[in-house]
């Protein structure tokens, strides 16, 4: 009879042991669910265009070729009038404002009422493209400040009135460019151009066009 009764001693000590292990899952499998229903539900993954070579990415980080996009873009379909510049300027800052700081949207406004009340949208159709040979390059992006930079476009400028070209000229714009992100369903890139740096926009001369100038210089 002892022997049976070390037996049975032995079984409810194993029990014991076997109900401790299945605490301690339980307890990891509480831990493990808490940290997943924690976590980020979106994650934003900032892909280089150009991956020949690999690339090391980090959730967050900005690429200098994709800020260079960016603003390349939503300035460029902030400039496009196809028809008449007296309701193509507006609907074009409606369109894009999500990728705008207030601030600058604000600007915009008031510049296209000051342009409006000169007469210099009535009919005027207004298109950019990219100067040959002025395209992304690493020194064309700037970082002032984390998350904070500035991104030199050389662009062809096209203006016409009525079918009559009146404006054809190039200009380097200096575009600042900061993260944004406040509406991830509306704007998914996080960034937003806000405005001109230094002493903003100005002309390029026949030698800068000729060559891929410097843009600080």
């Amino acid at each position: 009879m002892r022997r049976y009764r070390y037996e049975i001693d032995n079984v409810r000590s194993h029990l014991r042991s076997l109900w401790v292990v299945i605490g301690f899952q339980a307890l990891v499998i509480v831990a493990l669910w808490i940290g997943w229903s924690q976590s980020p539900k979106h994650l934003r993954v900032h892909v280089p265009p150009d991956l020949r070579s690999g690339a090391n990415l980090a959730v967050e980080e900005v690429p200098p070729a994709n800020v260079y996009a960016f603003a390349f873009y939503i300035f460029q379909q902030l400039n496009r009038w196809s028809e008449n510049g007296a309701s193509d300027y507006g609907k074009a800052i409606f369109r894009i404002s999500p990728y705008l700081t207030p601030r600058y949207r604000n600007d915009l406004i008031a510049d296209m009422e000051l342009k409006a009340r000169r007469g210099e949208l009535a009919y005027r159709t207004r298109s950019m493209q990219e100067l040959p040979g002025h395209g992304f390059e690493e020194r064309r992006v700037d970082v002032l400040a984390p998350d904070v930079w500035v991104v030199w476009l050389d662009l062809e400028l096209l203006e016409s009135v009525k079918g009559m070209t009146v404006k054809q000229t190039t200009i380097r714009y200096p575009l600042r460019v900061v993260r944004h992100a406040v509406d991830p369903e509306s704007n998914p890139w996080a960034l937003a151009l806000d405005g001109y740096e230094g002493d903003g926009p100005r002309r390029l001369t026949k030698d800068e066009i000729a060559k891929s100038a410097d843009p600080n210089q």
